[in-house]
Parts: structure tokens; C-alpha cells; sequence
């Protein structure tokens, strides 16, 4: 791969129309007052006196003087908020008021700052003063719902045309569909493009075609889309680049390269679309973390031979897969590399190669990038902060740690799970319990989404600082959560409490497993079976070892070091020599603990010398010698 890229350098809320402005509590409060609709000079367009230098005069004035020049329109010059509010107030201040279409141009113009809010209320207001709205209005205002992820209030407004005779088109189904796909609602989705098309209610073109493909590939059912792009294509709708790069991005995300291998030879060979840098991106990625890295070269060099140059995203992808290898040095070289060629390292570049360093522990080197960063007017996000709380956590930095996560505040960002989860398990890991659990319950007080990783660490942490009793609170105050329904849960809280002498607790939990329909894994019997050995419950772990093996869940090498482990430290040993034989018919080996064990029975003669030959069988070639 890295050769590759040296051959290529080398080569060069429910929808209200009738609210007047002043009971609204919108945008208008705190920016601008759009219409006095108690002027009594409003009704008399004589008395209107606007100032000599309005936007609307300044619009004028160009618009005749310097015709020839094609001068930008008053609407492409709006750059904030403020400006479009006064020129709306002088728009309604027109005796005849100014067209629909000027109207529209200032809604669009207000929707392209992203102030989708704003825009549907200058919409409101436009209804109150009888602006005869049309189709490109309704569209824009149900963008902006969709945008804010209020699509019901989209509906409600295309509810609100069909009353006035205002026939959607496809673009405006095709904006309902994107605004269900960003809610999520997928099943809603595709209920209303069946339905489109059921009823003929509008001919789906590329773009609503590509906007169900998307969200369908949203939530991983890629068969489905695949299903579409042949129902497409079958309709006389050509699909384009953008069609096949979502499909394929999707499937190289799911891990399934090969597939996505295979539609981009379709898209090239047999329906003659061209790829461009973005699909190449996603094919690189997906092989990248396969480590598939002689097809990385291939890609690398078809697009040299394809004329399509490398973008920063494609060089952030193989720096990061670089880094993620360990070859934090080929990584600083692709960085060089892309310098050279005129394209500037973007913050997830950085972030990249911070996280590589912080991955080798090289955290003056991280940091070295960190203030590179900012230097060059990058401002690190939170995956930056993250890679580098990993890093002094893993080295047991812990106060640089907390002044780092403390920043993150500072910096005007909020911490995610991630952040949290990460100072929680460092903070454990060295003996700040306390403070670790603060912090839990500060992440909780936040509103953030406990998952998985940061409950299993949390209860880990307090089990390994034998802080069982407050594990096991917390376990109970979660009750019929989701979260409790891990198998790895319980495991460590059976091993929590086993080791703490609570033995009678961990068996409550271990029955409960069958209880509630979860299967232990091979690791939770190790641990039922090491509690019961180090309570001298010998007999108990035995039965327990045997009823692995009945209920379909082999030993493992951990499995039968715990039991030898157990019966030596209780002086049991009848069964000490077949366990070892099993042992060597399986492959196993055994520890260093356990041969320490066993040497010390053989000395104290409580066992037979000629277990010494077995043992040496069973001892992995790097600890022979210590026999």
C-alpha cells in the first residue's frame, strides 16, 4: 500500500399558521421585530416612510446602475440572520407587496444559513399578510421541518397545501421521505414510497430512489437496497454514482468487501457508470480494516491510472489503518506526502496519528501533534480528546488524565460515554474507586446512554476494588434493564463475590442464569468452579466440571488449571493424573502456578515422582527449562 502511494507522488411541534408574532416566543424575540402588525400606517401605503439607505434601496439602486455588470441579487448577498429579518420588515412594508418568488428567494436564502426555525416563521408571517404562497414555498418550509427533525410538522404543512390546491411534487415527497430517514423511521419510509407508487401519486426519480437506498442502508439491510437498485433500474430509472456509492459504502462497513467488490464491477463494466474518489474511499476503508493491503495498492493504483486524485479523506483512511497497524512512521509519511501534494491534514487526520501514538504509549509524541494541531487553527474534537485519554489512562497518567477530561469542559465540549467510560477504568485501575464511581454517577446525572462497555467496567472496577456490596446495588437498581441480561454481567459479578468470600451470592447469581434463559459462558463456569475451590467446596467444583461437558460447553486450558489449582490446595489428589492426561490429549498446557503446585506436591511426596514426565509435556517450551 505504502508503495503505492509513493509510485502515484512519484507520477504526480404541531404546525400553527394562525399564531400572530406577538404571542410567539420564536426567534423573533431575541433578533428582530418583523412586522408592526398594529401600525395604523400599515393599511395606507402613503404614510409608509421607509429610511433612505434600506436594503431594499440598496438593492435597487444596484439593480439599475449596474445592470451589465450582473451584480449578485440583494438575496446572495444576505449573509446572517439580522439582514434577512429587516428586509423581510421591508418586503411587508410594500405597497404592492413584493412577489411570492422574491419571497421565496428570502426564505431560501434564510433556510441556506441553516435557520430552519426562522424560515418557518417568516412562512407564518407571510400567511398572516396574505402572500399567495406556492408550491416552492411549501417545499422549502417542509425541508426546514424535516431538517429539524419535526417531519409530522412536514406533513402537516403538506396537508396544508392540498387544501389551497398546491400539488406536492416529487421533490417535496422526496424531502418527507430524507426527513423520515433522519428520524430513523425507516418503516414509515418505505410504508409512504410504496405508497407513492401504489397509488401514482408521483413517478420516484434518482433522488427518491437514492433516498429510501440510503435509508435502508441506514439500518444494515443492504438486500433491501440491493432489491430497490434492480427495481430502479427496472423502471427506466438510471441509477447514477450516488446509488451505488451509498450501497456500497454500506456493505463495506458491514464487513462485506467482497459484495461491494463485486456491484462496483457492475457499475463500471456492465451499466458503464463512472466511479469517482468517494466510492474509491469506501472500498479502501473496508479493505483497510480487513488488513487486505495488496488490494489497497491495487485500488491505489487504478485511480492514478484513472486520473481520480486522492482527497484528504482517502489519505485519512490509510493513515489511520497505518496506524491502527503499529506503522506510525508510514503514517507520518502519508501526512508528509499529502502536504506535498497540496492537501492540508484535516482534525481526523490528526486525531489518527495521535491515536497511533497513544496506542504505543508515545505520548510526548501525542501531545507534539496535539499542538501541531493547534498551531494550524485545527480544533481538536472529541476523538481527539478521547485517543488521548486512552493513552494516559493505558500508562496510568491519571492526573494528566483528569486534567485533559477537565479541559474538554473548558473547551466548550461535553464529554461523551466514551470519555467517561475511559477515566472510570482508569481511575479503577488505580485504586481511586471513589472518585471513579463520582464520576459514574456524574455521566448518569448528564442524561448520558449507558451502554454495555461502561456498565461492565464500572461494575469490574468496583468488584476488583472490593467494593462488591456497591456492584451489587447498582445490579439490583438496574433490575430488569436490559443491561442486566448480559451474560458478561453476571460473570463478574460471580467473580466479584466469590472472591470476597461471598460465595453464597455468586451461587444465586449462577442459578439465576437458568432462571432467566441466559447461557453461561465457558469463563463463568471457571469462575463458579474457582469459587468453589478456594471455599474447599472441591466436591462442588468437580460436579460443576463434569456438568460443563453435559451441557454442551467444552474445558478450556483455564477450565482445568483452576480445578488442578483447587484439588492441589486441598490436598486433593486422586484425581491428579488423569486430569493431566486429558490435558495432554487436548493440547493444554498448564500454568506457571500450577506447575509451581505440583513441584511442591512431588517434593512434599504427596505425589509421585513419575508425574515429572507428564508435566514436562504439558509445560510450554519457554518454561521447560524451569523444571
Amino acid at each position: 500500500m505504502f508503495a503505492a502511494l509513493m509510485a502515484i507522488q512519484k507520477n504526480g411541534a404541531s404546525f400553527i399558521v394562525s399564531h400572530p408574532l406577538n404571542k410567539s416566543k420564536g426567534i423573533f424575540a431575541t433578533h428582530y421585530s418583523l412586522l408592526s402588525l398594529h401600525r395604523s400606517s400599515f393599511s395606507e401605503p402613503g404614510n409608509q416612510i421607509l429610511p433612505p439607505k434600506t436594503i431594499l434601496g440598496r438593492f435597487h439602486s444596484t439593480s439599475s446602475s449596474n445592470r451589465a455588470k450582473h451584480p449578485r441579487s440583494i438575496f446572495e448577498q444576505i449573509t446572517n440572520l439580522d439582514d434577512a429579518l429587516k428586509l423581510f420588515d421591508e418586503m411587508t412594508h410594500k405597497q404592492p407587496l413584493p412577489s411570492v418568488l422574491k419571497f421565496n428567494r428570502l426564505l431560501q436564502a434564510v433556510t441556506k444559513m441553516k435557520q430552519y426555525s426562522c424560515s418557518i416563521e417568516l412562512f407564518k408571517q407571510m400567511n398572516l399578510i396574505c402572500v399567495p404562497v406556492n408550491a416552492y414555498t411549501i417545499s422549502i418550509v417542509i425541508k426546514c421541518c424535516c431538517q429539524m427533525h419535526r417531519t409530522s410538522e412536514g406533513f402537516a404543512v403538506l396537508g396544508y397545501g392540498f387544501k389551497r390546491d398546491i400539488l406536492p411534487n416529487v421533490c417535496t415527497f422526496s424531502t418527507l421521505l430524507n426527513g423520515l430517514v433522519l428520524e430513523d423511521r425507516i418503516l414509515k419510509a418505505e410504508k409512504l414510497f410504496k405508497k407513492l407508487i401504489k397509488e401514482g401519486l408521483c413517478k420516484p426519480n434518482a433522488i427518491m430512489y437514492n433516498t429510501m437506498i440510503k435509508g435502508l442502508c441506514g439500518f444494515g439491510n443492504n438486500e433491501t437496497a440491493i432489491a430497490l437498485l434492480k427495481l430502479m433500474d427496472g423502471r427506466g430509472c438510471k441509477p447514477d454514482v450516488v446509488t451505488y456509492n451509498t450501497i456500497i459504502d454500506s456493505l463495506c462497513k458491514d464487513k462485506m468487501v467482497d459484495d461491494a467488490l463485486k456491484l462496483f464491477n457492475e457499475m463500471v463494466f456492465h451499466k458503464g457508470i463512472l466511479p469517482d474518489v468517494v466510492t474509491y474511499n469506501s472500498l479502501i476503508h473496508g479493505l483497510c480494516n480487513l488488513c487486505r493491503w495488496d488490494d489497497v495498492s491495487n485500488l491505489l493504483k487504478e485511480m492514478e491510472d484513472q486520473s481520480i486524485s486522492l482527497d484528504v479523506r482517502t489519505y485519512s483512511i490509510l493513515v489511520d489503518a497505518l496506524c491502527k497497524e503499529g506503522k506510525v512512521e508510514d503514517a507520518n509519511c502519508i501526512i508528509n506526502l499529502m502536504i506535498e501534494r497540496g492537501i492540508d491534514p484535516n482534525v481526523v487526520t490528526y486525531s489518527s496519528l495521535i491515536d497511533g501514538y497513544c496506542l504505543r504509549g508515545e505520548m510526548s509524541k501525542a501531545n507534539e501533534v496535539f499542538n501541531l494541531m493547534g498551531s494550524q487553527g485545527l480544533v481538536p474534537d472529541i476523538l481527539t480528546y478521547n485517543s488521548l485519554l486512552n493513552g494516559y489512562c493505558k500508562k496510568l497518567l491519571i492526573e494528566e488524565a483528569m486534567h485533559l477530561f477537565n479541559e474538554i469542559t473548558k473547551k466548550g465540549m461535553k464529554p461523551d460515554v466514551i470519555a467517561y467510560s475511559t477515566m472510570i477504568q482508569g481511575l479503577f485501575r488505580v485504586g481511586r474507586g471513589k472518585v471513579a464511581y463520582d464520576l459514574f454517577h456524574e455521566m448518569r446525572t448528564n442524561k448520558l446512554m449507558l451502554n454495555e462497555s461502561t456498565y461492565t467496567i464500572v461494575l469490574k472496577g468496583l468488584c476488583n476494588n472490593k467494593q462488591v456490596d456497591e456492584a451489587l446495588s447498582l445490579f439490583h437498581l438496574m433490575g430488569g434493564n436490559k443491561l442486566n441480561s448480559y451474560i458478561k454481567v453476571y460473570t463478574i459479578l460471580i467473580d466479584g463475590a466469590s472472591r470476597t468470600g461471598k460465595l453464597d451470592v455468586a451461587r444465586v447469581l449462577f442459578n439465576d442464569l437458568n432462571v432467566k434463559g441466559l447461557q453461561p459462558h465457558v469463563r463463568t463456569y471457571n469462575v463458579m468452579i474457582n469459587g468453589f475451590c478456594r471455599e474447599g467446596l472441591v466436591g462442588e467444583a468437580k460436579e460443576l466440571f463434569l456438568k460443563m461437558e453435559e451441557r454442551g460447553f467444552l474445558p478450556n486450558s483455564v477450565t482445568y488449571n483452576v480445578l488442578l489449582q483447587g484439588l492441589l490446595k486441598n490436598q486433593q489428589h486422586d484425581t491428579i493424573e488423569m486430569l493431566l492426561l486429558e490435558m495432554e490429549g487436548k493440547g493444554f498446557s498448564v500454568d506457571a502456578t500450577t506447575v509451581s503446585l505440583l513441584l511442591d506436591h512431588i517434593k512434599a511426596r504427596s505425589l509421585d515422582a513419575s508425574l515429572l514426565k507428564l508435566i514436562g509435556k504439558l509445560v510450554p517450551k519457554e518454561g521447560v527449562d524451569a523444571l
